[in-house]
Parts: C-alpha cells; structure tokens; sequence
C-alpha cells in the first residue's frame, strides 16, 4: 500500500534544486551589475579623468582680418581640458563677440582636437565719418576703419552713420540686392530716408531707387534702359515706382 504523505518521484529533487537556481541568479546579476559598472567607471575615467581625450590641439579656420592669436587669447580654450567638459557654446559667444566676426562654429575633434570655424564679416560699404571711412557689413556693423577710402567699395552717404539708422539699414538693403552686372558700376549710394535711396554710377547716372522693396522688377527695368537707352545724355533714369519709369 503507497502511503498518501509519500511525495511523488523527482518531486522532492526538484525542490532542493530550487535554492540553488535561486542563488546562481543572483550571483548572474550581480556579476552583470559589477560588468556594467565597471564598464561605465572605465568610460567615465576615460571622458573625464584620464590624459587619452583632452584638448592637445586648437585649429582655427576661415580667419582673415581677425590673427589667430587674438582668436585662441578670446576662445580661452585651455590646453589639458578633456574634450567632454569642454562648453563650446560658451567658446562660440565668446569669438562671436569680436567685432570683425559675425558667426563661430566650435567641434570636438576626437581624440584631442578643437576646432573653431570663424566666419568673418564682409564690408559691403563705406561710410565716411569724422574725416574716416568706415568699412561697414550688410548689417551696418564696423568692420574695419580706415583713413582713406577704400577701393571696390562704394561709399554710402547718410545723415546719421548709426547702426540703428533706418536710413542707413536702407542703404545697405538696396546694395545687398544689386548683382554683379550693375553692383561693380556703382561708385556710391545716398540714402536720405529709408524711401530715397539714389545710386549714382561711375560713368555719373544717377539710379532713383526709392525704397528697398521691389528690387527685382526695378533691377529688370534697370537693366533693359541700361542696355537700350542711348547713355550721352542720360543724366537720371527713376525706377523707384515700377509701374512709371522715367529717364532724364
């Protein structure tokens, strides 16, 4: 007779082996653990403590008015640094705040390279004021200064050489928009309000341009009395109103 407390075969197995599968688990897990945190310590000593990933190297590209040195002296990158630390936004402001430059773009290179891409401002004009001539970009920002005028720039004559100037604003608006074919003809630019902007070409036409706006219907007038309109004579061609074009 089987007595009914008799537990069945392999039963009483199978729960000794519980424990130890148990065991062997946590162990798995904790080896797993201790693997991945090691992992992660040796990263982070490699980003931030170790000498492998620090800056060694600073490139400067697309310098021109502004000397390397002076780029490095305001950037204050220091040599050692490790690359992750590294605030490049913080580098950027700082560069951008040079006078001459106008957009900063700073990369990590690893291993150990710091790159800053400086993007210098561009005169479009020259404006004179107190017996200099400043050498002013699209955004009327002073570039360089100097005491004679600049040749290949037109002078842009206004009341008020301020940057907030509309007038001046105007002035540069209207020769941002010239292209070449009529831009390299232009020896300077009034701008007595932001809606009486007058170019006078070198061969002494004076443009009536007016407001900035409708440059390019005023640019395709321009151009066919340019290439049609006998110019012995021609003192002032008035494309300020593109519906009424008139020539004197």
């Amino acid at each position: 007779m089987t007595s009914e407390t008799d537990a069945p075969a392999g039963e009483g197995d199978e729960e000794a082996a519980l424990p130890a599968l148990r065991r062997s688990s946590r162990w798995k897990v904790l080896f797993v653990a201790l693997l991945v945190t090691g992992v992660l310590g040796t990263a982070t000593w490699v980003l931030l403590g170790s000498r492998l990933l620090v800056a060694r190297h600073i490139v400067v590209v697309g310098e021109r008015l502004v000397p390397r040195d002076r780029v490095l002296a305001v950037a204050r990158v220091r040599l050692g640094e490790p690359l992750i630390r590294l605030n490049t936004g913080a580098v950027r402001d700082r560069v951008e705040a040079v006078q001459e430059v106008e957009t900063v773009r700073v990369e990590r290179r690893w291993p150990a390279t710091v790159r800053i891409v400086v993007r210098e401002r561009t005169p479009v004009a020259a404006v004179q004021h107190d017996n200099r001539f400043l050498q002013v970009d699209r955004y009327g920002v002073t570039v360089l200064t100097s005491t004679a005028r600049p040749r290949g720039l037109p002078a842009l004559l206004v009341v008020d050489p301020v940057q907030t100037d509309p007038s001046l604003r105007a002035g540069l608006a209207v020769i941002g928009a010239l292209p070449p074919w009529v831009s390299r003809r232009v020896a300077s630019v009034e701008a007595r309000s932001p809606e009486a902007v007058t170019l006078r070409l070198k061969e002494g036409i004076a443009i009536v341009w007016g407001a900035p706006e409708h440059a390019a219907d005023k640019l395709r007038l321009l151009r066919g009395l340019l290439s049609t309109t006998p110019q012995r004579g021609t003192k002032t061609i008035d494309v300020s109103s593109p519906e009424v074009v008139t020539t004197e």
